[in-house]
């Protein structure tokens, strides 16, 4: 072939779209019988019938379903072998009268439908795939899961039918900051973590200090933290980190004071969104201490505790107890937060009773001193306190006692706190009878 010449594609006009007319001319005359193939050969589309000659073969658009297909295969081959529609229905797959049968008897066959000119093949179904069918026909979450079996382990799953418990979290069904989904497996890590933030007794490893001077230190850091008007997490914080400290390493009585401010300081930087400053401790301290001395006790008591600030203490159980006792109680929360109080600023309590006890064992006084009976312990209070009403008595009439003596006592900051008409004045209440002592207990 010359190279001068020029090549001409002809392409026919009239020829219907998708065929191109089978054939393609190429220069003068020569004709290459390349016939292209047709969209429905490539196996996404379905023939219903044999083309006739001179037509063009008609093409369904609908996407090639496994129903679709064993539908068109069983017409093709009801129409051409003329067979009963058993004999197709048993090579193509379930009919919808068989799909309605019980699962058990389809359960060990799986028909799959590669294209619709390949052979439908029927294999077995593994163990695996049957197991895995079963459990996600449970319709069990990894919550519900883990749920029961947290119930499980603290006894919670088989509970009497006639014992009635409250429902304390309905009402912040929509408030996610209450986190209801877990709030209960929550407090059950606090139950089981608040031992290790719990100190024994360590006054007899203190030389020169006693129960009557922390109970003064303690007395002064109420008042201290009244007059920052602080939350309340931080005056429990405070005394935690206190006795934490007291219990590691021995304090001489002129750095008590230092202990204890420098405690306040770690609280307030851990729990406030506005903390005081350095120097509004070392004012309200009188200037007993420099800015030195409060930074490094501050790095001695963090190197102490090993920087372990997030504890369990009183207060968080205080705010669910009193919830399950009675919500949306002023007079019954600041009667708890009363009694909580006393038994912080007396030694004897602190050591004798764990943070859930103390916080229980308020609310139970509260109550006591409220006449909120009957009952005055109910399955509520003990489903989540997890105490019965036999095992908080001895707390419980300890604090009464501190409420009687309060109004004589010598240290009476937690006494003016409740008695003024903020607090609604509880500390002025009657102490409660039933619990009443004997003799009168005071720090």
């Amino acid at each position: 072939m010359d190279n001068n010449k020029k090549v001409v594609a002809v392409v026919p006009h009239n020829l219907p779209r998708g065929d191109m007319g089978g054939k393609q001319k190429i220069g003068q005359g020569q004709v290459v019988g390349k016939n292209r193939r047709v969209l429905g050969d490539i196996g996404n589309l379905v023939t219903v019938a044999p083309a006739v000659e001179g037509k063009p073969k008609p093409q369904i658009t609908r996407p090639a379903t496994r129903s679709f297909c064993a539908q068109l295969l069983e017409n093709a081959q009801a129409e051409k072998n003329k067979k009963p529609l058993a004999d197709v229905v048993s090579r193509v797959g379930p009919t919808k009268l068989q799909v309605k049968k019980k699962a058990s008897d389809l359960a060990h066959e799986t028909v799959i439908v590669t294209s619709p000119d390949k052979e439908v093949k029927t294999i077995e179904e593994s163990p695996m795939m049957s197991s895995r069918r079963k459990t996600k026909k449970t319709g069990k979450t990894l919550t519900s899961i883990l749920t029961a079996r947290s119930k499980a382990a603290y006894g919670l799953a088989n509970k009497p039918k006639n014992e009635v418990v409250d429902d304390i979290d309905a009402v912040d069904a929509d408030n996610h900051l209450a986190a209801v989904e877990y709030v209960e497996d929550v407090y059950n890590f606090y139950k089981l973590t608040e031992d290790e933030s719990r100190v024994n007794d360590y006054m007899e490893f203190q030389p020169e200090l006693n129960h009557k001077m922390r109970a003064i230190l303690v007395d002064w850091l109420i008042e201290v933290h009244r007059k920052f008007e602080l939350m309340p997490e931080s005056l429990y914080l405070t005394i935690n980190i206190l006795d934490r400290f007291l219990s590691m390493k021995t304090v001489p009585r002129r750095e008590l004071q230092l202990v204890g401010i420098s405690s306040m300081l770690i609280a307030c930087k851990y729990e406030e969104i506005w903390a005081p400053e350095l120097n509004d401790f070392i004012h309200i301290s009188d200037n007993a201490y420099a800015r030195d001395q409060i930074l490094q006790m501050e790095k001695a008591i963090l190197g102490k505790l090993e920087w372990y600030l997030t504890v369990p203490t009183p207060y968080v159980f205080l705010v669910r107890y009193i919830k399950a006792s009675t919500p949306n109680d002023q007079e019954m929360e600041n009667m708890a937060f009363f009694f909580a109080e006393l038994g912080l600023m007396n030694y004897k309590t602190t050591i004798a009773c764990c943070p859930s006890m103390l916080a229980a064992s308020s609310v139970y006084a509260a109550r006591s001193t409220l006449n909120k009976s009957p009952p005055l312990w109910t399955q509520t209070l003990q489903h989540h306190t997890g105490y019965t009403e036999d095992e908080l008595m001895e707390c419980a009439e300890q604090l009464v006692s501190y409420h009687l003596g309060a109004a004589e006592n010598k240290l009476k900051a937690i006494y003016r706190k409740f008695s003024s008409p903020d607090r609604g004045a509880v500390a002025l209440f009657p102490p409660a009878r039933k619990l009443s002592p004997t003799t009168t207990t005071t720090s």
